[in-house]
């Protein structure tokens, strides 16, 4: 694994933050592995509005040597940040490509425009998609369009919900196991 590498949590809208369900654990078991782990509370968390949450990853110094872990609201930060920059690789949690016919997802300016899946696959070595066929709030077939546009290593559950939020999920070991995948090629 290189040193130089980068992980940068990016937790939900509403009222998430750096400490919900599983991104602590994941912190440290990336820590573990010597991978420098930012993990900060995002502004604007009731909307999760593109135009605070893309320039705050860009002031938390995202590169080529970067890995996003988003987990809902912030996996689409991830998709949308990887449309127009460089990154090593992302984790996509509990993702989506729709607004779901929530003002709140129209008020986040995510969806205002198409998405360009070329540029999100080309701009990264990797993605990683965890997906669950009983989230409550996001229809399968919302994570199946992204696996199908940019063919991540993708991991669909039938019993994982929304991966926390849902109810409090402590724990993430196939998001650390597919990420030591990724970085033994």
């Amino acid at each position: 694994m290189k040193q130089s590498l980068k992980a940068i949590l990016i937790h939900g809208n509403g009222d998430s933050t750096p400490e919900d369900n599983w991104l602590p654990y994941v912190k440290i078991e990336l820590e573990k592995l010597g991978i420098y782990v930012i993990s900060k509370q995002f502004p604007d968390t009731p909307l999760a509005r593109e135009k605070f949450w893309i320039p705050f990853l860009e002031q938390l110094g995202v590169d080529e040597n970067t890995i996003l872990i988003g987990h809902s609201s912030g996996a689409i930060a991830a998709l949308r940040y990887a449309e127009q920059n460089k990154i090593l690789g992302s984790v996509l949690v509990g993702a989506y490509v729709t607004d779901l016919g929530m003002e709140s997802e129209k008020q986040s300016g995510y969806f205002d425009r198409p998405w360009n899946w070329q540029s999100i696959k080309k701009n990264q070595q990797w993605t990683i998609l965890f997906a669950s066929e009983n989230d409550p709030w996001i229809p399968i077939e919302e994570p199946r369009v992204i696996r199908d546009k940019i063919t991540p290593d993708y991991y669909e559950f039938k019993n994982q919900g929304h991966f926390g939020g849902d109810y409090f999920k402590k724990t993430f070991p196939e998001l650390i196991d597919a990420i030591k995948r990724r970085l033994e090629k």
